[in-house]
């Protein structure tokens, strides 16, 4: 049975989910809803939790894959007929569904209050530190003051450790989000960066959070096992089916 982390926020009309690796046919390290295809899994095995994906949240399209490069590129989703270099998308039509895949690396779900139009972006530590953030919230066609965010499953900082570049790539203003462990090694709290660069432009209600993919089994993580599956975060309006 397919199981997902429903996005526990205030806006009616915007349906969010990050999957958990429980619920599909692929074996080995992929075990076993590995939705994507360029893990090394089975493309076939991929395929079927793809559609049983679909079925089991009763998916009003299929969704738009992007092809994730760790960069700040946000496109409308609405012009993705094949996977395109991107590390989120954005779209006003209802049943459109965004979409993007996350193993430790942090999914950012915006939307406004209305309901009315969504981003779903990609946010490792180098899209954080790009703009990915101010990507999106520039790529939507209303006011920053009007977006709420929800955070969803990503490496906690009590295992993310990285190195005085990733510190230094955020600057002064992201201090906090780093405790030193070591001579020039950091605990980084991908949530509370998120929360510095949502504040930054404008967007002051943020849900989610306070996940670990690490130390919680439902999740894939790349840090802890490298050959791993991924977990998919999926986005739409609720309406029409595209």
């Amino acid at each position: 049975m397919i199981e997902c982390v429903a996005a526990a926020w205030p806006i009616r009309g915007v349906r969010v989910y990050t999957t958990t690796r429980h619920g599909g046919v692929s074996r080995g390290p992929y075990t076993s809803l590995n939705l994507g295809i360029h893990v090394g899994d089975s493309p076939e095995d991929v395929l079927v939790n793809r559609i049983r994906l679909g079925q089991a949240l009763g998916l009003p399209s299929v969704p738009r894959w992007l092809n994730q490069i760790h960069g700040s590129r946000v496109v409308d989703a609405g012009r993705v007929e094949s996977a395109l270099d991107a590390d989120g998308s954005v779209t006003s039509e209802p049943g459109l569904v965004c979409a993007i895949l996350t193993a430790d690396c942090l999914p950012i779900v915006l939307a406004d209050r209305q309901a009315r139009c969504i981003a779903v972006l990609h946010g490792g530590w180098r899209g954080l530190a790009a703009g990915i953030i101010e990507a999106g919230v520039a790529a939507l066609p209303v006011s920053s003051s009007e977006l709420v965010a929800w955070l969803g499953p990503a490496i906690g900082p009590l295992h993310y450790e990285v190195g005085e570049a990733v510190r230094d790539a955020f600057g002064d203003g992201a201090r906090a989000a780093f405790r030193a462990v070591s001579k020039g090694r950091y605990q980084a709290d991908l949530y509370a960066l998120a929360r510095v660069r949502l504040a930054a432009c404008g967007i002051s209600e943020v849900y989610g959070g306070g996940f670990d993919t690490l130390a919680d089994p439902r999740f894939y993580s790349y840090r802890q096992t490298q050959v791993c599956g991924r977990m998919a975060t999926l986005a739409w309006i609720e309406g029409h089916s595209s």
